[in-house]
């Protein structure tokens, strides 16, 4: 299973419109898709899961994917994120 750290850089972390687009981003794909902040690790397929890691600014998530084209899958996740989840 591919994973990556990466570094929310967006100014208001993984609230709901960022978490929405990152949750759509893995519906878009056919793959399980993981998201892990410290301890707590969620079903990415759900932006209340999401929002409930409490992601901050700075704050580094891990993201793990596994199934059909889980390498092109997690390196599109990466790059929203890396990207300001669409608000840069």
């Amino acid at each position: 299973m591919p994973t990556r750290t990466v570094t929310v850089v967006n100014e208001s972390g993984l609230h709901a419109r960022a978490g929405r687009v990152f949750v759509k981003s893995v519906l878009d794909h056919k793959c399980a898709v993981t998201v892990r902040k410290g301890d707590h690790v969620v079903d990415a397929r759900s932006t209340v899961s999401i929002m409930s890691i409490d992601c901050g600014p700075q704050d580094e998530i891990e993201i793990t994917v596994e199934g059909e084209d889980a390498a092109r899958t997690l390196a599109d996740l990466v790059r929203l994120v890396e990207d300001g989840l669409g608000e840069r």
